[in-house]
């Protein structure tokens, strides 16, 4: 799948510590000049930085501060065309890297992306890690491209897409597999952190992460990344199959309070999405074509929507465009949804599947799943 610059920079590892540390990193990249720039992306302490400076005969500085080592980007814009227009760029001239505290350079012939990083340890790590997730890389590419070059009919057949996931999660295992592996060995290489990020996945498990979190350096340990995966491990504790869903009560678009124990008695699948989450939104004709064939089965679907304050309209005309017919809340606080914290929600969509009597009975349904659970219950 084609990615934007903003898109592969949102799906770099989020990491944060306490305290800000100086950093100054060096550049030379060929003998660029005016109006050639490079921008640097970031996160820190919670927040999106982007910084930007001037190219001379090749060479280029940033210095700042930071929290914690985090993945971020840099980005050439050779003629001077601005960020905004590099935006929508496919494939621009950038590297991913770790910014982290000190003093280390970037040095490349005539681009950023064939750029080495020098006197960074953290760097070195990383690209040793990269070695030997390559040949796997380029196996997750060639299964995205073979269902990419499919067409609708081959798309809409489960038999093409199960064999897909099947080979898909095959993958997976092994990734998994090689970045534990570098954890055990990398105690104390701030990698590892963004590695047990990796492995964790959007449904973290604590029996499988713990020995891990406590393999590493007491000072990782520390990291605020790996406490908010704790933290999620807790909750996810208490939203695992067999566990009583927590009650919660969230308004309604026209701001009547609605309760998940008001559902009590039904099939409830708790929907986690957003207008903004396509994967959501490619994923709610499935919800809507299970909501129809069983909702007068004593099914019904209750949707917490992740948006924004300032995207009360388009959450409201998604769910008109999607034909969600069901009961709809939201406290308009994109991530920090209560009821999304509460659950301990980390990527969406998400869902639960909650029994008469208030158990949770299945997690992440998707696609032709949710039918086939339903098909069995009801």
């Amino acid at each position: 799948m084609k990615k934007s610059l903003l898109t592969a920079l949102a799906l770099s590892p989020l990491v944060i510590f306490a305290q800000g540390s100086p950093y100054k990193i060096k550049g030379k990249i060929g003998s660029f000049n005016a109006p050639a720039k490079v921008f640097l992306l970031y996160q820190d302490g919670g927040s999106s930085v982007t910084d930007s400076a001037a190219v001379v005969n090749g060479n280029f500085s940033f210095q700042g501060s930071i929290s914690e080592p985090s993945s971020g980007l840099i980005v050439m814009d050779a003629k001077g065309v601005g960020f905004d227009s590099l935006k929508s760029t496919q494939k621009p001239d950038m590297l991913r890297f770790y910014v982290h505290k000190g003093e280390y350079s970037i040095e490349g012939k005539d681009s950023l992306a064939t750029a080495s990083i020098k006197g960074s340890k953290v760097n070195t790590e990383n690209k040793i890690l990269s070695g030997r997730l390559k040949d796997l890389s380029a196996q997750f590419s060639a299964l995205d491209a073979e269902y990419q070059a499919a067409s609708a009919e081959k798309k809409a057949s489960q038999e093409f897409v199960g064999e897909l996931q099947n080979r898909l999660e095959k993958l997976q295992e092994k990734q998994k597999e090689i970045l534990t592996q570098f954890v055990k060995e990398n105690p104390t290489s701030y990698v590892s952190v963004n590695s047990i990020l990796s492995i964790a996945g959007r449904d973290p498990q604590a029996s499988e992460l713990d020995p891990l979190i406590k393999s590493l350096s007491p000072e990782l340990q520390k990291s605020a990344a790996l406490q908010s995966l704790v933290t999620a491990m807790e909750a996810g504790k208490k939203t695992a199959i067999g566990a009583i869903a927590m009650d919660f009560t969230q308004n309604d678009p026209d701001g009547k309070p609605v309760k998940l124990s008001d559902f009590k008695g039904k099939y409830v699948l708790l929907d986690f999405w957003a207008s903004w989450c396509g994967p959501c939104r490619q994923e709610n004709p499935n919800v809507v074509q299970a909501y129809n064939k069983y909702k007068d089965k004593n099914f019904t679907v209750l949707g917490v929507s992740l948006d924004r304050q300032n995207q009360r309209d388009a959450w409201l005309k998604a769910v008109k465009d999607d034909g969600l017919t069901w009961t709809q809340v939201s406290d308009l606080k994109f991530w920090n949804n209560e009821v999304a914290k509460m659950y301990g929600i980390r990527s969406i969509p998400q869902n639960y599947l909650i029994d008469p009597s208030g158990k949770i009975v299945a997690v992440n349904l998707r696609g032709a799943a949710l039918e086939k659970k339903l098909a069995e219950l009801l």
